[in-house]
Parts: structure tokens; sequence; C-alpha cells
């Protein structure tokens, strides 16, 4: 070999640190996350265990694990176990065990519901060491796929022709009993045969009767949204004293649609439309971020296509903070929740909306640039008054900054960090999971705020 490259010596001793202390630096993410969960308050998951038989592994280790896991992009409870053996930082976070994977997974599915606790606790936490204040914050959504394939599904259309179908096979084997042609030329089980179609039958039931209470949400939904644009439609009409010109909305049709359907291995899943095109069986993981810090402040998962409904349950969740944290003073959001509820919504909570009513065009012409704000409406209803902010330079400065804020943090999830598709199935797994990664992902913006 050429001598011009350093020479490779692998039976050479290597000097190690004494203990895992000297393994890291000291602004580690490991070291900080551990040094973060010893100062939270984990009475309630301590107190679950009862004793009896081997102790477990202590519930702040399985936190910290966890979270630092998920923060660099290891989900996989193999891959957690397998983590303890291989790299330095994780070696650090459980002293030199292995909890089997059987142990990760049953520790995270059990405490998923306390987290919330946890993800609270950490944002008091960056309020006392001085990084994080409340105030003015953006909320949007984005699809993440569920831990199940789109093609493991049934739609209304095919479960009504396989339902025909089958049906039409019961009668004809019930034929071939009664005429005693069971057995002739064929070496068919015709009881195990109907037994094996009726089971079918009753699971085809089961899913129609989903897709129907599905729909039945739906039309109420639609129907709602119709009857207000009906309201609102009068009331212009009763205003101007004259007819509206154009079609009126069209109402909505009650009933399943033929493409309704439901995924067999997580039916709480939706099929949505993903970002780069297409659809898949995914979730849609709503997240309230801090504009200053660009902590997630709220979370929570929806398993609606679009973002018309989040708006509350985003503003129930922002009721949880504690009032030493500080208070919303405003909040950004696309277009996706534009709407008079949604609007009034805010207002309610004392909060100021910046909501865009449409597509905001990039690019805007020196004149555009350059003029005034336009005069402020007389007497505006709060979606009128939100109208006119956004039109104003204040307006449009403050809502230029929810791209550069809810969006990156979107992108650091699952680009960075490399979370995708969820670990777990059901709604209150995928709803704790989620929990978990926001609280990851604070953790990982604490550190580097922090330093």
């Amino acid at each position: 070999m050429s001598n011009k490259f350093r020479k490779i010596d692998r039976n050479l001793a290597i000097v190690l640190p004494p203990n895992l202390e000297g393994w890291l630096k000291g602004d580690s993410l490991a070291r900080f996350v551990v040094e973060i969960v010893e100062q939270l308050d984990t009475s309630e998951l301590e107190n679950a265990y009862r004793g009896g038989g081997s102790p477990p592994y202590q519930p702040k280790m399985m936190l910290s694990l966890l979270f630092y896991c998920y923060a660099v992009g290891i989900f996989s409870s193999r891959k957690i176990e397998r983590a303890t053996y291989e790299l330095i930082p994780v070696i650090f976070i459980v002293g030199g065990m292995h909890p089997d994977h059987d142990s990760i997974n049953t520790f995270r599915k059990r405490f998923l519901p306390q987290l919330t606790s946890v993800f609270v606790q950490i944002l008091f936490i960056a309020c006392e060491l001085g990084v994080f204040r409340l105030g003015d914050f953006s909320l949007d959504g984005t699809k993440i796929l569920a831990n199940a394939s789109k093609h493991k599904a049934m739609s209304w259309g095919y479960a009504n022709k396989l339902e025909e179908q089958l049906k039409a096979e019961v009668v004809e084997l019930l034929k071939k009993v009664e005429s005693g042609q069971e057995k002739a030329g064929h070496d068919v089980d015709i009881p195990d045969e109907l037994k094996r179609r009726e089971e079918r039958l009753e699971r085809i039931s089961e899913i129609k009767k989903e897709i129907e209470a599905r729909a039945q949400e739906r039309y109420e939904q639609e129907k709602a949204e119709h009857d207000a644009k009906m309201a609102a439609r009068k009331a212009k009409e009763e205003e101007r004293g004259r007819k509206l010109g154009g079609r009126p909305p069209t109402p909505p049709e009650p009933g399943p649609r033929p493409k309704d359907q439901v995924n067999f291995t997580d039916e709480e899943s939706r099929i949505m439309p993903i970002s780069g095109g297409g659809f898949g069986q995914a979730y849609n993981a709503q997240a309230s971020v801090d504009m200053d810090s660009f902590l997630i402040i709220g979370n929570h998962i929806s398993q609606k296509t679009n973002d018309k409904k989040e708006v509350e349950p985003a503003l129930k969740e922002l009721d949880k903070l504690p009032n030493e944290v500080g208070k919303v003073e405003r909040a950004a959001a696309d277009s996706g929740y534009f709407s008079e509820e949604n609007t009034e919504h805010f207002e309610n909570k004392g909060i100021e909306p910046y909501i865009a009513g449409g597509r905001i065009p990039h690019n805007q012409s020196l004149q555009e640039r350059l003029e005034g704000d336009p005069e402020p409406p007389k007497d505006p209803t709060p979606a009128e008054a939100m109208k006119h902010r956004m039109k104003t330079k204040n307006g449009k400065k403050f809502y230029a900054k929810r791209k550069a804020t809810v969006e990156t943090v979107f992108g650091i999830i699952k680009e960075i960090m490399g979370f995708r598709r969820f670990m777990l199935r059901g709604l209150e797994s995928v709803r704790g999971e989620w929990e978990l990664v926001c609280i990851a992902f604070n953790l990982k913006r604490l550190c580097v705020l922090s330093a």
C-alpha cells in the first residue's frame, strides 16, 4: 500500500475515560436531556408501579432514552435496544443497562397519557431558563403517515360488490348441499366454505357500518357549513334589498360515497392528500409554534383531511399551559383555517388572529409595496377586521413570520429527525406518540437555546 496514507492499527490499545461521565462533551444533547428529565415531576409514573417481581427500570431513565432517541431519529423499539449497545450517548443515558425492545415498547405505550404533563413541565423549565415567554404563535398541520398501508383497505363500492358476490356463493353452496352434490367431483368441505363466507360477510357488515357512521359525521359537518353559507347569503340579500347573482351553494348529499373506505391495519387512520401529490393512509398532525423561541407550545392529532375545525382544539391545548409562561397575544395561520367561526374562536380567547383569506401572491409589484394602509371598515365583524389587518404593513410583516416558524419546525421533524410515519396504531396511541415527538423536538431546540 502507498505510504502517503495514514496507517491503521486495529490492535492498538485505546485509552477510554474511566467512567461514562467522561464520554460526552458538556454540551451533548444526551447530557442535556438527562439534566432536564431529572428536574421533572414523574411521581405519577413512579406510583403506577406496585412492586413485586424483578425491579423495573427507572421511569426517568426510560423517558430520557425515548426523548433522546426520538430527537436523533431512532423510533423503533428494536433499534433503540440496539443503540444501548452501540451508541455512546445512549449508553450514557441508560448507565450501561440494556432495556429490551419489549420493555421499551411497553413503557412507551403505557405512559403516553402522562406525556401531556411532561410536555407542559418542559415549557415551564424553558420559561425559567429565560429562553421562552409566550406571546405570538403560528398554527399549522402536516400529514404524517399511519403505520398502515393504504392498499390494505376496503371501499364502500367494493364492499357492496363483494357482499353481493359472497351472498350469491352462499346460495350456490346451499343448493349443492340440498341436491346432494357437495362431494361430487370436488374435494371441497362445504361447511367450512360456508363458515368462511359467513365470517367475511360479518366483517363486511362491520366495515359498512363504520363507513356509514363516518359518512353521517361528514354530512352533518358539511350541512352545518352549508347552512352557515346560506344564512350569510340571506343576510347580504336583506342588506342590499335584492337577490344575489350566481348559483347558491349546493347542499351536501347524505350517505357514503363509492370511494369511502376503512383501513384493516389501522381503522382510525384516514386517506389524506400528502405533500408531493397523491394520497396516503395518514393522520393530520397539528402544532402551535412560538414565533420567538420556535418551541412547540401545543399539539394535537386530527382525523380530518383539512384544517377548518382545528382552531378550537388547538386553543384548548394552549389552555393547559400555566399562567407563569405568559399569555398569547397574536396568532398566524394559513388559508386552510379561514372561517368566521375560527376568527371568533380566537377573538373569544383575547387573541388577535391573522388568517389568510386565500392564496397570497409572491413578488408583489413596487406599487403594492409602497402603497399605504387601507382605510379601516366601519363597524366590522371580527372577520372583516382581520381582513383589514392582513392588508396593513404591520399585518403583512407579522404574517410573513408564519412560514419561517411552524413550517420550519415541521421540516426539522420530518427531514432532520426523520419522523415521517407513526410507529403506533390507533388514534389515542398516535396522539401520545405525536406528543412524544413534540417533546423530543422541544428538548433538541431547548438544548440549542440554552447554550
